[in-house]
Parts: C-alpha cells; structure tokens; sequence
C-alpha cells in the first residue's frame, strides 16, 4: 500500500524527470531530536508561504514562470513537511517524536488547505496561458485547477471556512485512528506449547516460554499470518483471529462513525451526494456507480472457480472430520495449505529455507539494477531514525538519482502493515527524490535468518514496485507531476507487476539458496509452487471484493444509513462462503477506510490494468532489460505527466483491457 497526499489528495505531489539533481544529505540529517525536526517543518512552511506572497504580488502579466512555478514549489514545500511528518508518526520508536510529527502533519495539511482555498491563488492561476508550453505543463495547470474547484475555492466565505474546519477534523481523526491501531499492543497468550504444533522451527524458537511457562504472540504479521497457516490447533487459530481482527476496538468504531460522518458533510458541501462520488471524479474509475459495477463484475467473475475451491477446501477437511459441514473464516489459510501439500505435492513450509531475508533483499535490489539499468550502495552510517532501517542510494550513469531507505522489521508502536511513504519529492535539476519501505517482515537480529514465506517475498516486491515508481517518476519538471502522482486507481498497478518477477524460476534462482546448502531454489519445487498458489485465487479475489464493497458502500450513503458492522456483515456473507464471525469488528483495522477512504476497488482495478501490462513482456526471460527499459520509460518515469489510460496506452499500443486478468483468474 502506498502513503501518498493525506486529507482530499486532490494535489498528488509526491515525486520528481531527467536533469540531475542536487546530491542533497539523507533527509534525517540534523533532526536529532523532536524539536528540530518540527522547526524544519514550520521552516517548509514558511517557505511556501513566501513563495506564495511574491507571486502574489508579481505585477507582470500573469506566466507559467512568474505563476505556476512558485505556485508548483510553495506545494512542494507544504507536500515535503506533510510526508516526512506522515512517516515519523508511524515509524519514529520515541512517543514524543510521533506527537511532534503528528502535529506537524496537522499543520502542513491545514497549510495546504489553505492554499487551495485561496480565491486569490486561483484567480491567479487562472490567467496563466499554457497554449505554448509543452503537453505536461498543459496537463498539469488544467489539474492544478480542477483540484482548487473540487477544494470548493469557488464557494463563499463561510462554505470555505467549513471546508477547512472539516479537513483538519479528518486529518486528526485519521491520525488517531492509525494511532490506536500503532498502540493497541494485545497479545495472545498461549499455555500449552503444544498448542503451536505445525509451527515451523525458527518460529517456535522465537517463541520461548518464558518463566512461568507461557507463550506470549504479538498480532504483528510476522506472528499471526503463520498461525494461520500451520498451527494445528483449531481453538488457538480461533482466538488469534477474534483479537487480529478486533484491533483498535472499540476506541476506532466511533472514529470511523464520525470520520464517515465529516466527509459525508464534506462532500455535500462542495456539491457531490455522497463521498464516494466526491472522491471518484477524478480518479480512472470515473463515477460511484462506475467503481460498484466494477466490484459486481469482479464477483461475477469469481464465482464458479471460488464455489469449487470452497468444495475443495470442505473436501479435505473431511479426511480428518468426516461429519465437518462448513469452513470457518480462521480455518481457510490452514486448509488451503492443506489442499496445496495433499493435491499441489507442495509445502510452503519448505520453500522458506530459500527465502532468507538478506538474500531477497539483495536479489530484489539486484534484479531491479539489471532491468532498469541502475545500480544500488548501501549507505553506511546515515542517519535514519531507527538502528535497523537501511540507507541506500540508486545511481544510473554513476550519479545518485535518488535515495532509499528500508524499515522492514516489526517493533513497538510502528506502522503494522507494509506501506511505501514518500519522503522527499523529486524535482528535475533541484531535488533528489528519496522514499521509504516500511514493513513487518521475519528477521532483523543477529541469530535469525529471516526465513521468509513466498506471499512475504510477494509483499517485499510489491512494495518496492511502489518504490520504483516513486523514485524513477521522481525527476518531472513539475513536483506536482513527479512520482507516485497519477490518478489513485492506477497507483497499485506497478507494484502488483513487480510482483510477477518472484515467480520466475530464472530469476529466483539468480538469490533464492536455501540458508544453510547455499544451493539454489530446484525449478520444479517454482513450478510446483505457482501451480499450488493458483488454487485459492478466486476466494482471495472475493476477499478482496469484501473489502472493496465494504469501504465503498460505507461512503456512497448518508452516514445515518450506515452500520458498519451490517455492510461488512452483508459484504462478507454476500461473497464468501466462510460463516460471520460473531464479535469481531474489522472495519476497526481497517486503515484503508482513512487513507483510501472508497476507492477500495483500487486494488483490483490496477491488477487488471498490470495483467494487461504484463502481456508486454517476455515471460520465458524476464531478466531481458528491453522491455522493462520501454516500461520504465514510459510509465515509471512518466509520473504523473498524463492520464494514466494515456500513459498505459502508448505502452501497450491500445487501451487497456481484462483479457489478460480474465486468463490469469481462470488459469489452473
């Protein structure tokens, strides 16, 4: 998932195209405690305020030079405090830095809501004539006023006011939402070990009772996604699921209500009916309507393939339990593996001795260098804000081009999923565009190889696709083209391609050795694993159109319409066939419903769009850099200079279509 512009993300401005930057320190230069750091952000601020006055005052006939470029870097400097201060709030281990940044966080975004709703501004930019300027600067002056309109800079004063009073109102809900979920620390205590029988070694081994003989389980992925997969015990899978999936209860389910609430007035405010026309007018999808007969297609789409795996998974279950009549939602991942391991010849459990995490770490950065023609240096001794968060610079041509940096291990009050958060945006011959993986990944201590799962590597390399984008889209002229700043439903599709090179057994072989033998991952066991990881997809779809249907119709209604626990009672039950489980509040876990809000269909509308993507490439060498060169080129570096149909089109040479996705779902 990518952490992109909080609040509306109406100005998607992380980012940066070709002239070579400024070798800038790494951003954590110099903030050595939390009062520095909020003073560079107040600082930012100031900055753009100042840009914004001296154009304001410009006497000359209005220009892009004298209008929309200080119009373009003020933006940058609220959108460089708003970033940086999203990522510490989530990742920072010291309470008080994490408040700073939160505060931080609250007043750039106040600042670019003030900004956007300043008639002035506008009826500056306005006057600006971009007829002889090249196509991105078209584009994006035509965006930059789309988005002051959707702001509501057209509506008078006291609707402005409201405006801005509801916008810092999400923005705090938000935060608290994220907040509760960072700081909810329960666990699951286990009393017997027997209890974690079909574990593997190197989980149990970090699992040591402690003096009283128990067994203490985070809620952590790194904890809980195993359990469900191998833990024997059918009660402990049980009690895991009840507290994995009632985190940040009850304290956010009065959150969402009022975050449902604000942006329902919101939206009726500026003109729309609901949030979710609001939020899905400028994005691909076009309409709420247009995202609700998308999710109905995808579930037509599932539906034979997800009944037989049901049948399946049921089946299996009955060797053991003859008289078994139903799969409960905490039993599929175990019986899934089953099903893989008795009809697949395939043990997932196995596969993890080739999947150490410095070895992956290293293939992903490494098949990333062969295919985009770049290379990548570890930093050593940069200032990062955590000891185990990695420093890496990307060079092309022997100049640093932009800069990473990897926090891929789980710790106390730390963002709990895996996300991209952009830290620095990229702007062509000024900036050097730096970015963020944060994850939760196996690892991290001296003693422990980090054997990772498939679906984790899967994780890994999604997030780095997020990356990728963000860095090599990071060198625009404009900062509000750069980066990860085409429209929100398309921004899933790089990372869900990446992904496609971890089932390759040319390329697995290039990193994935077992950790002890050093011998490569066989090809058989690669192939055996991308036929046992086909059955289960069309369930793993309807998962995600539970999801998708979910957030959507939490937004598409007056909020005194909705009971979030009904709509995701009734999203569940109409697309899976696992039972409702009772007590359970998901919704409260839920981040997306802050950060994506409706537009939870994103998921699956980029798949789509990245399977037809795929079709480009060679599938039988993908180590071949001449498509992925022509990828990079033509949607990575690309940015957010065009409409993403535009963008996927002169790629493909067409329109994009779900012939491809429709192959892949229906592929055994």
């Amino acid at each position: 998932m990518p952490v992109v512009a909080r609040g509306l993300g109406l100005v998607m401005l992380f980012a940066s195209t070709v002239a070579s930057a400024p070798i800038e320190p790494p951003f954590w230069t110099g903030r050595e405690d939390a009062a520095s750091f909020a003073r560079t952000q107040d600082d930012r601020l100031a900055r753009a305020t100042t840009l914004i006055d001296a154009m304001l005052r410009c006497g000359d006939k209005r220009t892009v030079l004298n209008t929309l470029r200080p119009f373009d870097r003020a933006v940058f400097q609220i959108e460089l405090a708003e970033a940086q201060s999203s990522l510490v709030q989530n990742v920072h281990p010291d309470a008080a830095f994490r408040d700073a940044a939160e505060k931080a966080s609250q007043k750039s975004a106040a600042a670019r809501t003030a900004l956007m709703l300043d008639s002035r501004v506008y009826d500056a930019l306005v006057q600006v004539s971009a007829g002889k300027s090249d196509a991105a600067t078209q584009y994006y002056l035509k965006k930059v006023l789309r988005d002051f309109r959707l702001m509501g800079v057209d509506k008078d004063e006291a609707a402005r006011r409201r405006v801005a009073a509801l916008l810092d109102e999400i923005v705090a809900i938000g935060q608290e939402f994220g907040r509760n979920l960072r700081e909810d620390g329960r666990t699951v205590t286990v009393r017997d070990p027997a209890e974690l029988a079909g574990l593997p070694k190197d989980y149990l081994d970090r699992h040591p009772p402690d003096e009283h003989g128990l067994i203490r389980l985070s809620l952590d992925s790194v904890d809980v996604f195993p359990l469900f997969s191998y833990a024997r015990s059918d009660s402990l899978r049980r009690a895991v699921h009840l507290e994995y999936n009632n985190r940040g209860c009850p304290k956010n389910l009065d959150l969402l209500d009022r975050l449902l609430s604000r942006r329902h007035e919101l939206a009726t405010l500026l003109g729309f009916p609901t949030w979710a026309d609001y939020v899905a007018s400028d994005k691909m999808i076009g309409s709420a309507r247009n995202a609700s007969d998308f999710i109905d297609r995808i579930v037509t789409a599932s539906g034979p393939r997800a009944k037989t795996e049901y049948e399946t998974l049921l089946a299996c279950k009955r060797k053991e339990q003859p008289k078994a009549d139903v799969i409960q939602a905490w039993e599929a991942s175990y019986w899934t593996e089953q099903v893989r391991q008795a009809d697949y010849q395939f043990d997932s459990q196995q596969v993890r001795a080739y999947f150490p995490m410095a070895r992956v770490k290293q293939g992903m950065l490494d098949i990333a260098s062969q295919l985009f023609g770049v290379r990548f240096r570890r930093v050593e001794g940069a200032p990062v804000w955590h000891p185990s968060v990695e420093c890496w610079e990307m060079l092309e041509a022997g100049q640093v081009v932009g800069r990473v940096y990897l926090d891929l291990h789980p710790r106390p009050s730390k963002y709990t999923h895996a996300a991209h958060f952009a830290i620095r945006t990229g702007v062509a011959g000024e900036h050097l565009p730096e970015a963020a993986l944060v994850c939760n990944l196996p690892g991290g201590a001296a003693d422990d190889p980090g054997l990772m799962e498939h679906k984790e590597v899967s994780t890994l390399f999604h997030e780095f696709g997020h990356l990728l984008h963000s860095v090599f889209g990071g060198r625009q002229r404009w900062a509000g083209l750069s980066g990860v700043s085409t429209e929100f439903d398309f921004v899933e599709a790089p990372s869900q391609l990446f992904e496609e090179w971890i089932w390759s057994p040319q390329v697995l072989a290039t990193f994935a050795r077992h950790h002890q033998t050093g011998e490569p991952i066989p090809a058989e066991v690669v192939a055996r694993m991308r036929r046992a990881s086909e059955f289960g997809k069309a369930l793993g779809v309807r998962r995600q159109m539970v999801l998708a249907r979910t957030s959507l119709s939490y937004y598409d209604r007056p909020p005194a319409q909705v009971n979030t626990d009904a709509i995701l009672r009734q999203a569940t039950e109409s697309s899976l066939p696992y039972p409702w489980v009772e007590g359970t509040h998901f919704q409260c876990m839920f981040q997306h419903l802050d950060h994506y809000s409706a537009f939870y269909y994103t998921y699956m509308w980029s798949l789509v769009i990245a399977k037809d993507l795929f079709s480009q490439f060679d599938g039988k060498n993908l180590l071949d850099p001449a498509a992925p060169r022509r990828y990079r080129e033509t949607i990575l570096a690309a940015g957010g200079s065009a409409p993403a149909a535009t963008l996927v089109e002169r790629f493909l040479g067409r329109p994009f279509d779900a012939k491809a996705w429709e192959e892949w779902l229906n592929r055994d």
